[in-house]
C-alpha cells in the first residue's frame, strides 16, 4: 500500500512541476534558508551577546532608570520573538526541501491538490493551497 501512495504522489508531482521547476524551487528555498539563518544569527547575536547597559548605549557608571530597563527588556523580548518566528520559517523551509526530495512538493498537505506555481513563487515553503490556508488561519483565529 505504501508503494502505491508513493507512486500516486509521484504521478501527482509529475503533473504539478517539471524537474526544471523543482530545481528552481530548491535553489530558491536554499537561498531563502541561508538568508533567514543569517537573520536569526544576527538577531540573537545583537540581542544576547551584549549587556543591557551596552544595548542602551549607556556606558556610564550610573544606574539605569526603571523605565529604561523596561524598554530595554521589551526590545530584547521583541527581538527574541522575531528570532523565534524566523526559526519557524527555517523549519518550514527544511520541510519544503524534504517534500521536494520525496516528490510531494507543491501538493497541499490538507487536500492534496496542487498549490499554484504563483503561490509557491511568492512563498516557496507554502504547505497549503490558498483555500486550505485561509481555513487554517480562521481556525487559528477562533482558537485565540
Amino acid at each position: 500500500m505504501k508503494n502505491r501512495v508513493q507512486i500516486q504522489n509521484s504521478m501527482k508531482q509529475a503533473v504539478v512541476f517539471s524537474k526544471k521547476d523543482l530545481k528552481k524551487f530548491k535553489q530558491l528555498l536554499i537561498k531563502l534558508r541561508e538568508k533567514t539563518v543569517d537573520e536569526v544569527e544576527n538577531i540573537t547575536k545583537d540581542t544576547l551577546k551584549i549587556s543591557q547597559r551596552e544595548a542602551s548605549g549607556d556606558l556610564s557608571g550610573y544606574t539605569l532608570h526603571m523605565a529604561d530597563v523596561a524598554t530595554d527588556h521589551y526590545d530584547r523580548e521583541f527581538s527574541l520573538e522575531l528570532a523565534g518566528v524566523e526559526q519557524r520559517v527555517v523549519y518550514q523551509i527544511d520541510e519544503a526541501l524534504k517534500r521536494i526530495e520525496d516528490s510531494s512538493y507543491g501538493l497541499c498537505l490538507t487536500c492534496e491538490k496542487p498549490i499554484s506555481k504563483k503561490r509557491l513563487t511568492a512563498v516557496p515553503f507554502a504547505q497549503y493551497c490558498i483555500e486550505c490556508q485561509q481555513k487554517e488561519e480562521l481556525t487559528q483565529k477562533k482558537s485565540v
